[in-house]
């Protein structure tokens, strides 16, 4: 029977070396008897190299007395120069010889004697290093060969009784925690000796190369026990088992929660051995890192665990492969495996973990992290086989539902990882790192390290996203809008909440609207667990980016479409529906994109990418909001199209009103009137006033209501400089009835903005300042050309007689239309 308290390496564990001694000394089965010979052979041999250790630290303590000599002679030598020096202060200088040789000596002897004392010191000091280091590397080796020796002994013994197995188990641990205590004083050595004297590095490179050697071989052995003991405590259990009628499935038993006693106890030693050679790989890994001037990366996984999932691994291998074609089956699996062991293996381990002292290091998170890669590693053989059909045209759409399908599981899989550790990462992780730590646990992160399927899932988001859009495209009901009711304000000036736009409705967008930021967002919350934040924004500008682009180009061709012209504006199509609906979409998607910008985690791409360009200078202010080139265009198409709508009322005015405009002999001549009176407005601008109060009822009943304002503003200002130009700027002269028949004519036209401002002859001030230079009285007019006379007329008439909007040369025409 095998002896209980040994595991035989394996075969791959040995050395070249190792396996050569074995072949030539126990090449058949009658090479067993001379065991107890080659054993002591290799005791005597052992005990040579003994000898040898001890001769070299003899002759290296030699050498360092040898130095500690000279060392002593310089000491000597400083001193009696001292008692010169001394003597020399009572002695006055009597001639210049002497104060020739103070100087010699104060300025030359003295400062070389100087430096040869810190390179002898120096020396010292290295010497001195190197002699303790050499016995703790010395100690290591001899710690770690006992280690090794005693798991050998046990294979070349007889068989050992049970009461010997804890005591050689006890003794072999003490000797590990002792290797390693030596490895952790070698590398708090290594630490020193790099920042006070970073010039040693050959020094530094034969330590570690030892050093390395030692834990090759030691790290195997301790893993390979660590195996052993797994598999003696029934680890790993059944995945899944029934009750007694093979019905119902009731909960795995946990073989880390069941551990009583001796087994537990060895357990315990076991885990904090693997811990404490992990912590002892990260600080050695951590100073050469420093060294080198290399970023720290958080590895989130620990051997002891990776040493529970790796068995799993190996025993759910059969059902994922069974499942290939039914993923949803291994996501199952795998989440349910997780669930089952987290709370055993928290209660159990987490304990084990704090008294190791790993700061940082969540037995939970160690074991969600594991069990993601698990299924990882496997997922990144279907991804590899997706990604040589896809170049097959014949079957490209059933691998592009396949992949999307993958892809939808995989999200709804990380979801439901990263909610069992999202009790134990608020509690024990800063809230700032939370979004990176829970980015980590996923298996979104094999696309990091495959830059071509990284593509090839952008590209199928994409032309899945757009084949659904188009489907709504084609419903003309896409483009209807869902008004809100007015509120009744029909008069006078809207309330500031008019112009609070917050949701769909209050901008009049249509319902495509909804479906584009649905699409869009989706598309970007689908990557959001990727674990690399530059691949991140590589996807996100591939997809959501790239479909908001396409969907400008749909914008422009919607208002294309109702090709408006200057010959007439028919109503009863839907032209100004297509154009407003057009440019209420473009305001809609741009407030959602300046508020996607303003999230906390748009804003870390934003600045990763702006950190990642080669040429920084040129990245300015709007480089922080990352849809900024997006916003830009939306904002283009909601401007020119705004102004196609107003110069179209702007040309039809000009059109119906050309024969008001060309008849300005009514100006000169005609009968007294009211101005006041409604009636007395020109018949031949009656019709262009109707038209433009119709038109603008359409565009406010359609338009969002910022766009409107600016809208109906523009208009006013065109219509202002119209009616200066071509009438008060012409060649016509005013008489009095002629000057109130053209203000009655204006307050006809101001009615026609009264529904949307309460002084709307404000926003016309080129004919508001005529109408008061032509109602002036003579004794005023007299007074205006006596202040423009003085030399700083340019500010006294506006301050006079409040004329703001009007050169002199535009008032002194004016002044002179006047027919007195």
């Amino acid at each position: 029977m095998e002896p209980t308290g040994s595991v035989l390496p394996k075969l791959t564990e040995l050395s070249p070396h190792q396996l050569a001694f074995l072949d030539e000394h126990l090449r058949s089965r009658e090479d067993l008897s001379a065991v107890p010979g080659l054993s002591a052979e290799l005791s005597r041999s052992c005990s040579d190299l003994d000898d040898s250790l001890v001769s070299l630290r003899r002759h290296l303590i030699k050498l360092a007395v040898s130095w500690i000599y000279r060392s002593i002679g310089a000491k000597s030598s400083i001193q009696k120069l001292s008692f010169k020096l001394e003597n020399l202060s009572l002695c006055s200088f009597q001639n210049v010889t002497e104060s020739k040789r103070v100087q010699k000596i104060f300025g030359v002897e003295l400062p070389q004697l100087a430096r040869e004392v810190q390179h002898i010191e120096n020396i010292r000091k290295y010497v001195e290093t190197a002699l303790q280091l050499e016995r703790f590397v010395g100690d290591l080796e001899d710690a770690v060969f006992s280690v090794i020796n005693r798991q050998n002994s046990g294979v070349l013994s007889p068989k050992l009784t049970s009461s010997s197995v804890p005591m050689e188990a006890s003794a072999k641990q003490d000797k590990l925690f002792q290797s390693i205590k030596v490895m952790n004083s070698i590398e708090d050595m290594l630490i020193e000796v790099l920042k006070s004297h970073p010039q040693w590095h050959h020094l530094l490179r034969c330590v570690d190369a030892r050093v390395d050697k030692t834990l090759a071989v030691l790290r195997p052995k301790v893993i390979a026990d660590h195996r052993a003991l797994l598999a003696s405590l029934g680890w790993p259990p059944k995945l899944v088992t029934t009750n007694a009628e093979g019905r119902e499935i009731s909960s795995v038993p946990n073989p880390l929660v069941l551990m009583q006693g001796e087994k537990r106890k060895r357990y315990s030693y076991s885990f904090l051995a693997l811990c404490a050679l992990q912590h002892l790989q990260t600080r050695r890994e951590d100073r050469k890192r420093n060294c080198l001037e290399q970023k720290e990366e958080r590895i989130s996984r620990l051997w002891a665990i990776d040493e529970l999932v790796s068995p799993i691994a190996a025993r759910v291998e059969y059902h994922l492969s069974k499942w290939a074609h039914q993923p949803e089956f291994m996501f199952a699996l795998v989440f349910r495996i997780t669930k089952d062991f987290i709370i055993g293996v928290e209660d159990v381990l987490q304990p084990l973990i704090d008294e190791a002292r790993l700061v940082s290091f969540s037995a939970r998170e160690a074991w969600v992290f594991s069990m993601v890669q698990l299924l990882s590693e496997f997922l990144k053989n279907t991804f590899s086989s997706l990604a040589e059909n896809y170049s097959n045209k014949d079957i490209k759409s059933e691998v592009s539902s396949s992949w999307l399908h993958l892809i939808d599981l995989i999200v709804a899989f990380d979801k439901r990882m990263q909610s069992l550790l999202n009790l134990e990462a608020c509690l024990y992780t800063d809230h700032e790192t939370l979004p990176g730590l829970l980015r980590g646990m996923s298996i979104l992160s094999i696309f990091c390290d495959n830059p071509g399927w990284l593509k090839i899932w952008a590209r199928v988001e994409f032309k899945d996203a757009w084949r659904k859009l188009k489907s709504e495209l084609k419903d003309e009901r896409a483009w209807a809008v869902h008004r809100k009711p007015e509120t009744g304000n029909q008069s006078g000036s809207g309330s500031s909440e008019d112009y609070l736009l917050a949701t769909r409705e209050d901008h009049k967008a249509p319902l495509v609207t909804d479906s584009v930021l649905k699409i869009a967002w989706g598309m970007i919350d689908r990557c959001q667990t990727l674990p690399n934040t530059l691949i991140r924004v590589q996807f996100i500008r591939s997809t959501s980016g790239k479909f908001l682009w396409h969907f400008l180009n749909v914008l422009i061709s919607h208002c294309q479409i109702s090709a408006l012209h200057s010959d007439g504006w028919d109503y009863n199509d839907n032209s100004i529906m297509r154009v407003c609906g057009s440019i209420n979409t473009a305001r809609y998607l741009e407030c959602k994109l300046q508020e996607w910008s303003d999230d906390v985690n748009i804003l870390d791409l934003s600045v990763a990418e702006n950190d990642s360009k080669l040429d920084k200078k040129n990245v300015g202010a709007d480089s922080i909001c990352f849809f900024a080139e997006e916003i830009k265009g939306l904002a283009e198409i909601e401007t020119n199209w705004l102004l196609e709508i107003i110069a179209l009322l702007l040309r039809q005015f000009d059109t119906l009103s050309w024969e008001y405009v060309n008849r300005r002999e009514r100006f000169e001549m005609g009968q007294e009137i009211n101005p006041e009176a409604d009636s007395n407005v020109s018949p031949d601008l009656l019709g262009a006033l109707h038209a433009l109060r119709s038109q603008l009822d359409v565009t406010r009943t359609s338009l969002n209501s910022k766009d409107f304002l600016d809208l109906w503003l523009s208009t006013a200002d065109g219509l202002d400089h119209f009616f200066f130009c071509s009438i008060l700027m012409s060649d016509v002269r005013f008489s009095n009835q002629g000057t109130s028949r053209f203000r009655a004519d204006m307050r006809a036209l101001y009615s026609v903005f009264q529904l949307y401002c309460a002084r709307p002859e404000a926003f016309f001030p080129c004919i508001r300042n005529s109408l008061k230079l032509l109602n002036m009285s003579t004794e005023e007019l007299k007074r205006l050309e006596a202040v423009l006379s003085t030399g700083n007329r340019e500010t006294s008439y506006r301050q006079v007689f409040g004329i703001s909007h009007l050169s002199t040369e535009q008032i002194l025409k004016i002044i002179r239309k006047r027919m007195l």
